[in-house]
């Protein structure tokens, strides 16, 4: 079941990816009439979350730039960015690594109790590694909803 749940998480971040590539770095930003966000804080979010459930609560160290949860944590949209959010090649480049890096970092390790369980929003409490990387996938899904609906909202000519 854990290999299952590995190749789950590479093709689904390998659909996010090949939603997005080819799109100019102005589409990437644009935020539609009635949206918060745009393109890119979904990926930047996906990425944050991801590195979190699976790394941070596995006693793992993270791989976050500093600026990635003013950024991309949930409630941050870029209306109210100060800073450059990373270009599009950083943030595929950095997408691509991450489930190669979960599984050789957490394989046989989904039983694993996390020191501080997470509940979610929903009241869905989250207390093994195995949970917790299961969950992401459910998280992604629904930003790849949000960002093929923000491209189909998105003016062609960007």
């Amino acid at each position: 079941m854990e290999q299952i749940a590995f190749n789950q998480l590479e093709f689904v971040r390998r659909l996010t990816i090949n939603a997005v590539e080819g799109i100019s770095e102005k589409a990437l930003d644009f935020i539609p009439e009635g949206f918060n966000n745009n393109v890119r804080w979904n990926l930047g979010h996906i990425y944050l979350v991801q590195e979190k459930f699976a790394f941070h609560y596995a006693g793992e160290s993270v791989q976050l730039p500093d600026n990635y949860g003013r950024l991309f944590a949930k409630g941050t949209k870029p209306a109210d960015w100060n800073e450059e959010p990373p270009k599009l090649d950083i943030l595929l480049e950095i997408l691509a690594e991450q489930p190669k890096r979960i599984q050789a970092t957490l394989s046989n390790r989904f039983g694993e109790q996390v020191k501080e369980p997470l509940t979610t929003g929903s009241g869905l409490t989250l207390s093994t590694i195995g949970e917790l990387l299961n969950y992401t996938l459910y998280h992604e899904g629904m930003h790849f909803n949000a960002i093929r609906t923000l491209i189909r909202f998105t003016d062609k000519s960007l």
